[in-house]
């Protein structure tokens, strides 16, 4: 396969089954936890400002409380590193915004290439960070599997193969990119990453849970 075919795949079926497979196994993941019901709450209810105790459970939990905040610095700052670097990366970059433009209609301005480049190098510095945290904690290693070191590989692959097709003018690594990211794409749903998108929901809940019995955050 020549790298002008490997390139028209990666653009066509590997990408749409990808996204099949991400849109699919998403609602998958999604109708699980709905199929696991919940008990009634038969308590008085001390609020019924729940939507704002959903809004407050999101926000108020991306804050590390003060004991974990004091006792991990590296750790609980390195996550903001690399979620916000990650969130540029994909968001901000001109190529990535006609990307998502062309998946979905919308579209906006891109960020100036140097902070994308850096949010870059920062990030990747970052994830290796992260890396050797779980390698060097006996708890966290003792704790850590298979989903843990490949759902960081499948993260740093689209990195990787990202910085070196920039550099380069031919089409292979170009490919290579797009079917790191359809990688990326396969696995979401299905493992640990999938808290991209069921993280604000657990959150909502708790939060409007916890508002409905008056309990503080």
């Amino acid at each position: 396969m020549t790298a002008v075919e490997l390139l028209q795949f990666a653009r066509g079926p590997a990408l749409w089954a990808s996204l099949a497979v991400l849109v699919a196994g998403s609602l998958w993941r999604v109708a699980g936890i709905l199929r696991l019901g919940s008990k009634p709450d038969l308590s008085e209810p001390r609020s019924t400002r729940l939507l704002a105790g959903a809004l407050r459970g999101i926000f108020a939990r991306m804050i590390p409380r003060t004991e974990f905040r004091h006792r991990n610095k590296l750790g609980v700052w390195n996550g903001y590193v690399y979620h916000v670097g990650l969130a540029v990366i994909v968001f901000g970059y001109l190529p990535h915004i006609f990307f998502i433009e062309r998946l979905t209609g919308l579209g906006w301005p891109p960020l100036p290439e140097p902070v994308v480049y850096l949010s870059v190098g920062l990030t990747f510095v970052s994830l290796f960070i992260a890396l050797m945290e779980r390698l060097t904690d006996p708890v966290r290693r003792l704790l850590s599997g298979f989903d843990d070191y490949f759902s960081w590989c499948v993260v740093v692959l689209p990195l990787a193969t990202g910085m070196i097709a920039i550099q380069q003018s031919d089409l292979l690594p170009l490919a290579i990119h797009l079917l790191s990211v359809e990688l990326l794409f396969l696995w979401l749903p299905f493992g640990k990453l999938a808290h991209a998108f069921l993280v604000f929901a657990s959150r909502g809940v708790t939060g409007a849970a916890l508002a409905r019995k008056g309990a503080a955050l």
